[in-house]
């Protein structure tokens, strides 16, 4: 009599072999963040699932491990454990043209998202920093929970953002909210006068920032990026308040005046021409690649002097 074989396996069970083969990679790579193989799998099966469930057709688990960012994934995984390295590798994740910090980028949308409210740009970020690994109700998902490793990690994070803030601004006119899931919905489209005035200011405030020098320059980061007082700077600086208040009195008129002069010779006509600039710097600041952390850094190490702690912005 013919004896039964094993139990075939599942059709959704994962491929054992190159389950394992990942697991080593991904330990090999962050070796900072610990994470068992048992723990690794179940992980896995998680996002599957989330992935599966937001798949049109049937999701085989080939096709989602060959499109798996296993880096991405094991930073978010690692955040979800509370695990320190990999809050530390969050922060430090660079998006953008300018290679700039997860934190400016997100900034950067808060700046385009709420213009001239700067006590909202900056709870908004810190708020969504909190609700990374902690539902913002009883029953919800973390932001990090809903990770599917299927697309890079700081992109989704900064989409994630827009979203939530998009959804916010919506309801408060009546408008459907927007899933505040992976799905990017675009900011809103600029008119062509729009785009025009914006490529101006663009150019113009980047030639001054250019002619700033390394002085001016290092006061600038540290007043917005790093979001000091005039005390503080003067105390990092060694350097009396008084005089710190000047040159940022100095700093700021000197922008407005180089910008407006550009914006008027190319036709402005509109009124508050120095709350339109104040408005679009915040967002080209980020941007800018002479005062993104490490430069900022290099400033101050030239000058003997470094953040309390070495802060990251």
């Amino acid at each position: 009599m013919a004896t039964a074989g094993p139990a075939p396996t599942p059709a959704t069970a994962p491929p054992e072999g190159r389950v394992t083969l990942l697991f080593h990679f991904a330990r090999l790579q962050l070796p900072s963040i610990a994470l068992t193989q048992p723990g690794f799998r179940a992980h896995l099966a998680r996002t599957f699932a989330l992935s599966a469930a937001k798949s049109p057709t049937p999701l085989t688990w080939e096709s989602y491990l060959d499109t798996l960012y296993v880096l991405d994934w094991l930073v978010a995984v690692g955040c979800l454990t509370n695990q320190n390295a990999a809050w530390e590798m969050l922060f430090a994740a660079r998006t953008g043209r300018s290679d700039c910090l997860l934190v400016d980028a997100l900034r950067a949308r808060a700046c385009r998202l709420y213009p001239r409210d700067d006590e909202r740009q900056e709870s908004s970020v810190g708020e969504f920093w909190s609700v990374l690994i902690a539902p913002e109700r009883d029953g919800g998902t973390p932001v990090l929970a809903r990770y599917d490793g299927q697309r890079p990690l700081a992109p989704w994070l900064i989409r994630v953002f827009q979203n939530r803030h998009l959804s916010e601004l919506r309801s408060h006119h009546g408008v459907t909210s927007l899933p505040d899931d992976d799905i990017a919905q675009p900011m809103p489209t600029a008119t062509p006068t729009e785009t025009r005035w914006h490529e101006v200011f663009c150019d113009a405030a980047r030639q001054w920032l250019r002619d700033l020098p390394d002085a001016e320059r290092l006061l600038l980061g540290l007043r917005w990026r790093y979001k000091l007082s005039q005390r503080e700077v003067a105390s990092l600086l060694g350097v009396h308040e008084g005089t710190t208040s000047r040159q940022t009195d100095k700093l700021r008129d000197g922008a407005l005046k180089a910008i407006s002069e550009q914006l008027v010779v190319a036709g402005w006509t509109g009124d508050d021409i120095d709350g339109y600039i104040l408005t679009e710097m915040a967002s080209l600041l980020v941007d800018e690649p002479s005062l993104n952390a490490d430069s900022l850094k290099r400033l101050l190490a030239a000058r003997g002097k470094a953040l309390p702690g070495d802060a990251v912005a």
